[in-house]
């Protein structure tokens, strides 16, 4: 593996045979300067890709469309298109666009439920899930971003006024303010966000905190900006155990779906642990272990609430899977992993540029395929440490590859990017690397995090 990157600074310096060097200024945990594909310098794997498993059996590329549709008048638009291999190699793929009213059937009319047994948990589902909605749907909002959109053309770059829709779920409320749980791409760009309530009232909103690595965002309202009449209305909706669903157990989805309002829909839980990876607007690939249903999910359902038969919510409501061979394939990220990351972004700030803290590495992404072609774990390879930093004083090499901080699963740098927003210089963090010169096995070590300013100096 000491080539696997080659870090020699004499070499790097030369310029040649593919290598990257970075200046003391660009090394930041919080930046990948250089999307590193195995194929670059035309190195062949360790070994062959294996055919088992559902990552292995992804073939061609079919489209995702995050639920998210753009609403401005009456016309819909998906905000992004996102992709996964998912079929066989021969299989051709196509985007459904909801402006050209290709989505599913929205299924506002209640199906006919599932019955299952999962031992404990009352899964039992009738055709009638109208109490459960009435219990949930004062938990539920719709979150209406208004922005600007750049676009290209001829004569140069030009900025357009853009409205979209999506969801959200009420998670915590304090004497002051309610907190809104949806998905980082339903708030990116807002410049105002406008949450309306159940029974029709509209306030705005302000995001509280985003997390791109996991498409999560809160947003929070003040409660003097609620009439007292909406405030009585309105609950925090109830948590589930996520880890604790079974497949094939009834699942209920509602949510702002194509704009026009709140709607109910269900299905089953068709999966778990099902890793879907998606690039963002700012080309990051985010990687996620999302929840599976077949409940219909539309453009404008995303942030809203996958439920369980006892109205609790287990999932937030993220992407579908968009083709023409394709049916009932929505996902969610699973409460029992996001609710750490929301309650992290109710509970504090992110740092002042003042404050903020510096681990002191240069790190590269490390995704399932290149940990199965070479041999690593998936997280962040470390291609460089910085002198005198908080990582080289903890011990931190090259060639290691950082899997966990501060009790979190790393999947990328910009997951450390996310944890490290809220982590003010002096911090003491745990850092699980895998130590290159011990095989790669696991360690935990503590790493105080260094001041950012004085660090790149």
């Amino acid at each position: 593996m000491s080539d696997f990157y080659n870090n020699d600074p004499k070499k790097n310096e030369s310029g040649t045979n593919g290598n990257y060097s970075y200046k003391k200024d660009e090394i930041n945990q919080g930046e990948s300067y250089y999307q590193w594909s195995p194929y670059d310098d035309g190195r062949k794997s360790k070994k062959s890709k294996k055919s088992g498993g559902f990552g292995a059996k992804l073939g061609k590329t079919a489209a995702i469309a995050l639920v998210f549709g753009l609403v401005a008048g009456i016309t819909f638009q998906s905000v992004a298109l996102v992709t996964d291999k998912f079929y066989d190699k021969d299989s051709t793929a196509a985007v459904e666009d909801a402006s050209e009213g290709t989505t599913e059937d929205s299924g506002d009319s209640v199906a006919s439920g599932t019955t299952t047994s999962t031992g404990s948990v009352d899964t039992t589902v009738t055709s009638d899930v109208s109490e459960i909605a009435e219990s949930v749907l004062p938990a539920i909002v719709q979150v209406t971003n208004a922005g600007l959109t750049e676009y290209q053309t001829f004569f140069g770059t030009f900025q357009q006024e853009s409205t979209s829709a999506g969801s959200g779920i009420i998670v915590s409320q304090d004497e002051d303010y309610i907190y809104i749980a949806t998905n980082n791409h339903v708030v990116s760009g807002a410049e105002t966000l406008t949450i309306t309530f159940n029974d029709g009232e509209a306030v705005e909103g302000t995001i509280k905190g985003t997390d791109s690595s996991c498409d999560l965002a809160v947003v929070s309202v003040e409660i003097k900006d609620i009439p007292n009449e909406t405030l009585s209305a309105i609950k925090v909706a109830t948590l589930g155990d996520s880890d604790a669903t079974s497949v094939g157990e009834a699942a209920i989805v509602i949510g702002n779906a194509m704009g026009y309002g709140t709607s109910v829909t269900t299905g089953i839980i068709s999966a778990k642990d099902r890793e879907v990876s998606i690039t963002d607007e700012e080309g990051n690939i985010v990687t996620n272990s999302l929840l599976q249903t077949d409940a219909a999910v539309n453009p404008g359902n995303s942030g809203g609430a996958l439920l369980n038969a006892k109205g609790e919510v287990i999932g937030i409501v993220s992407a579908k899977l968009s083709d023409t061979t394709v049916e009932g394939m929505g996902y969610a990220i699973p409460i029992s992993y996001a609710w750490d990351i929301i309650e992290q972004m109710v509970d504090n700030d992110v740092v002042s540029e003042l404050e903020a803290s510096y681990l002191g590495i240069a790190g590269r992404d490390i995704t399932s395929e290149m940990s199965e072609q070479y041999e690593i774990p998936t997280g962040v390879y470390v291609a460089q440490v910085v002198e005198g930093s908080g990582a080289e004083a903890a011990g931190i090499e090259p060639e290691d590859v950082i899997t966990s901080f501060n009790g979190r699963k790393v999947t990328s740098v910009n997951t450390l990017n996310n944890i490290m927003q809220y982590l003010p210089a002096g911090s003491t963090v745990e850092v699980v690397v895998a130590k290159a010169s011990n095989n790669y096995e696991e360690e935990t070590i503590e790493v105080t995090l260094t001041h950012k300013i004085d660090s790149v100096q």
